[in-house]
């Protein structure tokens, strides 16, 4: 008799488990954003979180959890429950660049968080200053080693996705210029107008109301393609300066630990999201390419990105200030 019941209990678990895992979601899933409310990576989450909250059946509540940055709340991400009811939208410094600049990081991006999916990863602009005697990157360049440390780029910091581009255009082309910091993208954007810097990369949305107005001159993009907001604008490799691709990517993630069934639940939600016309029409208009990868991808895709800043942090002896 007791052997029967037990068998008549496994029976009934086993028919449960995929009700089970069906369950998920049951309740609202929470979505970090790293950054203050306003900028790019809380237009694209609040976007996102919309959509897949409709696919999924349970609504995703965004939370900011701005500093540091973007390592706090990526930080509090990865020290969740790996249940997969607190997600974040995590970007390119807190996950590929800071964690090779800052003297003692809250967590491992790449161990201590799981990959979902890559959502847009927006490229850098080269622009110039008004009146600066260049009409391309090869004349720029020109410029820089016929004057050697005397062209200036600006960034939205030390440490940030602008900076390293900078970093990287001046290693790859083999010029000195020196580096300016600002405390975010719009001062250095403002500071390039009225020639107090020779030339900034910056994000495609910051600077596309100047170039499209012609208060700036565009160079190039430092994207693996051309920007389709920008689409007579060279990529670096064809304006003649190869291996300077930068882009600013955001991406969804979880604590590590999250169940393989959960996550391939909100990878299809997302990759559904991103397919629909709005939502990339929406996205389109940051400038960015919205990638078609999968979890697995975009592991891969974190990896590559963490190895490339990395040597780049070590190439220039980049130091947080």
């Amino acid at each position: 008799m007791i052997t029967r019941r037990l068998a008549l209990a496994a029976a009934a678990v086993a028919a449960a488990s995929p009700a089970m895992a069906q369950a998920y979601p049951d309740q609202p899933i929470r979505l970090i954003i790293p950054f203050a409310p306003g900028g790019p990576a809380d237009l694209i989450a609040r976007l996102i979180g919309a959509r897949m909250g409709e696919k999924l059946g349970r609504p995703m509540v965004v939370e900011s959890r701005s500093g540091a940055g973007g390592t706090i709340g990526v930080d509090a991400a990865a020290k969740a429950r790996p249940d997969g009811y607190t997600l974040v939208l995590a970007s390119t410094g807190a996950m590929a660049i800071l964690p090779h600049m800052m003297p003692s990081m809250p967590y491992d991006p790449l161990r201590d968080l799981t990959p979902i999916g890559l959502v847009l990863a927006v490229p850098q602009v080269l622009a110039i200053a008004p009146g600066l005697p260049v009409n391309n990157v090869a004349e720029l360049v020109a410029l820089a080693k016929a004057r050697p440390g005397t062209l200036a780029y600006g960034s939205a910091g030390t440490g940030s996705s602008l900076h390293l581009a900078g970093e990287l255009f001046r290693l790859r082309a083999g010029i000195d210029i020196t580096h300016v910091p600002y405390r975010g993208a719009a001062p250095a954007v403002t500071d390039l107008l009225a020639g107090r810097i020779q030339m900034l990369l910056a994000d495609v949305p910051i600077l596309l109301p100047q170039v499209r107005g012609g208060t700036l001159r565009a160079l190039a993009v430092t994207g693996r393609e051309r920007s389709d907001v920008l689409p007579d604008l060279p990529t670096m490799a064809e304006a003649g300066v190869a291996g300077v691709v930068s882009e600013t990517w955001y991406g969804l993630l979880g604590p590590a630990g999250i169940p393989a069934d959960r996550v391939a639940i909100l990878q299809t939600a997302l990759a559904a999201t991103l397919r629909e016309p709005a939502t990339r029409e929406a996205l389109a208009a940051q400038g960015g390419r919205i990638a078609d990868m999968d979890a697995a991808g975009f592991a891969a895709f974190i990896r590559a990105d963490h190895t490339q800043w990395g040597e780049i942090v070590r190439t220039a002896g980049i130091r947080m200030e």
